[in-house]
This record gives C-alpha cells, sequence and structure tokens, in this order.
C-alpha cells in the first residue's frame, strides 16, 4: 500500500495524546517505513553507541552493518513498518520530542520531488507531468510512483528524496500519483555524468581558503565574515545523515547575498570551496556538493541584479 490510501484517524484518538506517534503507526500499517523527526525537520542524533557511526551502521545503509541499536539512530535507515518497535520504550523518548513524522520513500518505491519555493513550483508545473501533490511550508511534495537514487539541489529549491532518504509526512495530498517520469530521472543522471554549467570545478578552485587576500573589494571586516562562514560550515557538517547539499546550498546562498552590494572581488570562489569541502565531508559526493554550492552563489547573484 502506498501513503496516498493511508486515512487519518478522527481528532482525539491519538495514543497517549499524541499525533505523531498515531501518524507514523497508520503510515507502518500501510506499509510505509516511518520514523520521528525533531525540531527544524531534522532526524535524531545517533545514540552514544552509535556515534560517528561506531556501531557499523544499519544494514540497509551505504556502508552495510552490523548495527542492531534499539534507538531511532541513523536517520531514514531507523523509518520501520514494525508498530513495536515504534511503540518501543527505546523510542518513546523521541516521540516526546518529535516535531513531525517522516517517511522513507524510497522503501514504498516512491520518489518526492520536494520543490521549496515558487520558482521551483512553477518549473515542475511547466516541466513534470502532473502527479499527487502535498503542501508544504513553503511549497510542494510532487510525490511519484517508483524510486530512484536521491539528490539534493538538483535545481535551485528542487530536492530528490527517495532511496536513502526522508521525506515529511504531511498527509496524503491530493491528485492521482503517476509513474515516475524521464525528466526526473534526467536530474541525478545529469548530475552524475557531466559538470553543471558555469565551469564549477574551475571556479571553485580546490586547496583554496578565504582570507584579505582574496578578498580586496569586500566591505565587511574579517572577523564577520568569518563569523559566517564558521555557522554555515557547521550547520553543513551537522547534516551527517542526509541533506548536506541542501545546507550547502542554503548557506552559499546566504553568504553570497551578504556581499551582494560589495564592490568586490569579496573571495566568494573560496568560500565556496570552503562550503563545498564541508559538504564533501558528511558524504556528498564532490559533483553534487560542487553544483549545490554553485546553484547557490549563482541564484543569490541573479537574485540581487
Amino acid at each position: 500500500m502506498t501513503p496516498d490510501r493511508i486515512t487519518m484517524p478522527p481528532h482525539g484518538m491519538h495514543p497517549a495524546g499524541n499525533p505523531h506517534l498515531t501518524a507514523a503507526l497508520n503510515l507502518a500499517a500501510a506499509g510505509v517505513p516511518a520514523l520521528p523527526l525533531r525540531e527544524g525537520k531534522l532526524p535524531f542524533g545517533n545514540c552514544r553507541t552509535c556515534a560517528e557511526n561506531a556501531c557499523g551502521g544499519r544494514p540497509n545503509m551505504k556502508r552495510a552493518g552490523t548495527c542492531h541499536c534499539p534507538s531511532v539512530c541513523h536517520a531514514w535507515a531507523a523509518a520501520t513498518t514494525d508498530p513495536s518497535v515504534i511503540t518501543s520504550p527505546a523510542w518513546a523518548a523521541a516521540w516526546r520530542q518529535a516535531a513531525a513524522v517522516a517517511y522513507h520513500p524510497g522503501g514504498v518505491a516512491l520518489t518526492v520531488v520536494d520543490l521549496d519555493n515558487a520558482d521551483a513550483i512553477a518549473w515542475a508545473r511547466a516541466t513534470l507531468p502532473a502527479t499527487r501533490t502535498v503542501p508544504t511550508t513553503r511549497g510542494e511534495h510532487w510525490i511519484y510512483r517508483g524510486a530512484m537514487q536521491s539528490a539534493n539541489a538538483v535545481r535551485p529549491g528542487v530536492d530528490i528524496k527517495s532511496r536513502m532518504a526522508y521525506a515529511r509526512w504531511l498527509g496524503p495530498g491530493t491528485g492521482t500519483m503517476t509513474a515516475l517520469p524521464p525528466a526526473v530521472l534526467a536530474l541525478v543522471v545529469k548530475e552524475e555524468t557531466t559538470p553543471p554549467p558555469g565551469q564549477v570545478v574551475s571556479s571553485l578552485p580546490g586547496r583554496a581558503t578565504w582570507d584579505r587576500t582574496v578578498a580586496i573589494g569586500c566591505r565587511h571586516t574579517e572577523p564577520y565574515v568569518r563569523t559566517g562562514l564558521d555557522r554555515g560550515l557547521a550547520l553543513v557538517r551537522a547534516r551527517t545523515e542526509s541533506g548536506a547539499a541542501s545546507q550547502a546550498f542554503g548557506v552559499a546562498r546566504f553568504l553570497a547575498t551578504q556581499h551582494a552590494q560589495c564592490p568586490g572581488p569579496c573571495g566568494l570562489d573560496a568560500l565556496g570551496w570552503q562550503i563545498v569541502a564541508a559538504a564533501m565531508s558528511v558524504g556528498v559526493p564532490e559533483t553534487y556538493a560542487h553544483r549545490a554550492v554553485t546553484n547557490g552563489l549563482q541564484t543569490a547573484e541573479s537574485g540581487a541584479a
């Protein structure tokens, strides 16, 4: 069964008064692997036993391991259809703190095209076949039948969530779910086989670091730039389970926007490379990281024009 077949119970019939736990149990009953999310739509961090994947990771992660941890560890890989796990004492603390529920689309042969803003929605309406649509806080989820590789920032404001990823559960949505179209598959195939436009590799030189020698036209103080950069890099490195490329895109866009009124040069290439390196340090493939950061820098530039 797929999420479009799920019906929610009447208001007030939540186990222990917890609507997120109810939603997860309904998803599990429909065969959809579910898990809780904490504040900020983030997965719960690994327990001490699983810190830094010391346990080897769960068997269905990138690097197969032997983890049998009962806690909500390893983000999307913790998603389950087993109600005894979802209601277990090991998950109880997570449900008390949960701010949302997520599901693993690839685990039920689905792909979610996550459209984060109005421009992304307009692109999807002009490019992709209609399918089941779920409103989100800032955009929409377009859900297709069929699983594929997940990828973040394949276009400005567009992420692909399917295998080895999670998507927030926001209800069954509306419309008829259709088959995964070639246009969505092509977004990731292009990512894997060709550099994105704009000479990404040459525009983000390896080993570059930001300092005053590459930012002679920047109107900001060095402590100001370094503080913003350090905070951004910390946000990217914190995405150890998923979402690092999207975070890198956002950090690049934010930092570039701060320099939109500078006469330049501000050393954005060097800032970009450090963001790329941070994303790669948590497992983002180099090509994906370059594309996400370059898209972020270019989006900020075009928005300032």
